[in-house]
């Protein structure tokens, strides 16, 4: 295919997530050589200030600074469309967006906007507490009327120690996720992995794997369409992504 674009990967949040994203980009576009992939840039910044540790007022260190660097690096390199796989970080898009000259999707907005297409009408998330104190899921849920449900105290206690005790030091231990994903499920239409590391948690044995929508396969899919490749091998709740993609974003 001619006449792709080089995709900037705004990375380091985590390092980890960032490594993964890139593979879901390589791995899942069509392609039978070299050439037939997208040229991506890779900006993984780790000293990027914690996200959600600002959000809630435990630091008075930014993120944006880090990352507007990121993006002035990723821009110089020829980065046309530039991935943030970072939920949390998506409580700083509007600003980003506005000082880029690059397109930036938003990876919550483009989840919710996925969610709404398979029909949800109450969406259980599973995130940050960054991400859920600033409240970018809701106001995307409420906008395509879609409710959003959050964790209680202790589930939310629970999914936050596996982000950062566990799968950014690189030991996921999946069966409480796998519990609170069910306790979503039982009055909820989907589940949403609303932080790109629990998007490292293979759910493919998971009893409900295709009510589980993971916001890293659809920032990937899309961002993989917008620089004008074909994604494939997604898992099959992602089947038909292209005409999704064309009809709604």
């Amino acid at each position: 295919m001619t006449n792709k674009k080089t995709l900037g990967i705004l990375g380091g949040m985590g390092p980890l997530a960032s490594e993964f994203f890139l593979r879901l980009i390589v791995e899942h576009t069509k392609a039978v050589r070299d050439s037939d992939h997208i040229d991506i840039l890779l900006s993984s910044v780790a000293s990027t200030p914690d996200r959600t540790e600002y959000i809630l007022g435990k630091s008075k260190k930014s993120p944006v600074p880090s990352m507007k660097t990121a993006i002035d690096h990723l821009v110089r390199g020829g980065a046309e469309i530039i991935a943030v796989p970072c939920n949390t970080a998506a409580a700083f898009h509007a600003e980003l967006e506005k000082y880029s000259s690059a397109k930036i999707p938003n990876i919550v907005e483009e989840t919710v906007r996925f969610a709404r297409h398979l029909g949800a009408k109450r969406l259980g998330i599973m995130a940050t507490s960054g991400t859920v104190r600033c409240g970018t899921y809701q106001n995307e849920c409420k906008e395509h009327g879609i409710e959003a449900v959050f964790p209680n105290c202790a589930e939310q206690a629970a999914i936050m120690d596996e982000i950062y005790s566990k799968i950014k030091a690189g030991s996921a231990k999946v069966n409480e996720i796998y519990r609170i994903s069910n306790a979503f499920l039982s009055h909820c239409d989907f589940v949403v992995l609303g932080c790109t590391e629990l998007s490292m948690i293979d759910f493919s044995k998971f009893d409900d794997a295709d009510r589980v929508i993971d916001s890293a396969r659809v920032l990937a899919a899309g961002s993989i369409l917008q620089c004008g490749a074909e994604p494939v091998g997604f898992e099959r709740i992602y089947d038909n992504f292209r005409r999704y993609y064309e009809k709604v974003i």
